[in-house]
């Protein structure tokens, strides 16, 4: 792993600084790194992704530990900096890219070299990493709603990113993502952090977290894609009541005609806001619903 001092001396070598543009923030704290590392116990059978390996210093730890790394960096800068580091390790693909080809997709360049890695290995998938605040989001939504799932993931997030995940129904900070993970995996935060951990040091503070899939939890759910439409027409309509936004439903949810019924057997008040049902009565809502249309 790399100092704040080696990070600056690397990039200085080059003619480099941290780039906005990118939202570049290094995590420099050795000590919060190893626990970020040691938080999912990564071992030598396990396929890691992360996602914003910059200069490659977490992902020449993870080298050490695991199966197969697969690296992905967006700035192309920062591409030769991170081979040079990890020229010692054959198990890590370093890829210069967009993580995401859209908001709810992963690039498929990503999706093979892990599709890959997971055909040479009898471990977990696992995502590690410090992730880019823009992208964080959509990342770990995609992780846990497929096609490739994450058995578990170890992450730095901004702070208000993180209050999302572990929110609560009748939280202001409870939403789509909230009822995502929670619905299918067991949330622990390990630390608020501090700016100064990072450099630059950025304006906001941020949290460490881990998230352990339960298949028990998503075993519950009996068409994940329809789950995640349901949750997206009424947190995408969160300000209104229940019965009100069922108003504006498109594709296959526009068909219902019975959306009191549903909300009748499931136990939820139509006249409620999406932000007081919880992760159980939105799994109970779409499997009502699945049970109607098929």
């Amino acid at each position: 792993m790399q100092t704040q001092q080696k990070i600056r001396a690397l990039l200085s070598s080059v003619g480099l600084f941290p780039n906005k543009r990118f939202g570049q923030h290094f995590l420099v704290d050795l000590n919060l790194m190893r626990l970020l590392l040691g938080s999912v116990q990564v071992t030598d059978q396990d396929v890691v992704l992360e996602v914003g390996c910059g200069t490659g210093s977490l992902t020449e730890a993870l080298a050490e530990c695991a199966r197969h790394v697969i690296a992905v960096e967006l700035d192309k800068s920062l591409i030769p900096i991170a081979e040079a580091q990890l020229t010692g390790f054959r198990n890590v693909t370093l890829l210069n890219r967009d993580i995401l080809a859209s908001k709810h997709v992963l690039d498929p360049a990503v999706l093979a070299a892990i599709a890959n890695a997971q055909n040479h290995s009898r471990g977990r998938f696992l995502l590690v990493a410090n992730l880019p605040y823009n992208v964080a989001s959509p990342v770990i939504i995609n992780l846990v709603t497929g096609p490739v799932v994450a058995d578990a993931m170890a992450v730095t997030v901004q702070k208000e990113v993180g209050d999302r995940m572990m929110a609560s129904a009748g939280d202001s900070h409870y939403g789509l993502l909230s009822v995502i993970l929670q619905a299918t995996g067991r949330l622990k935060r390990l630390r608020v952090l501090k700016p100064s951990v990072f450099w630059p040091p950025p304006r906001v503070e941020s949290a460490m977290l881990t998230f352990i899939r339960d298949t028990e939890k998503v075993g519950q759910i009996k068409d994940m894609t329809l789950f995640r439409e349901v949750i997206d027409l009424f947190f995408g309509h969160r300000r209104k009541m229940l019965k009100a936004a069922t108003r504006m439903a498109a594709g296959r949810l526009a068909k219902l005609d019975h959306w009191n019924d549903l909300f009748s057997c499931c136990q939820i008040d139509r006249s409620a806001r999406p932000e007081q049902v919880s992760p159980e009565q939105f799994v109970a809502l779409a499997n009502a619903i699945g049970r109607y249309k098929s």
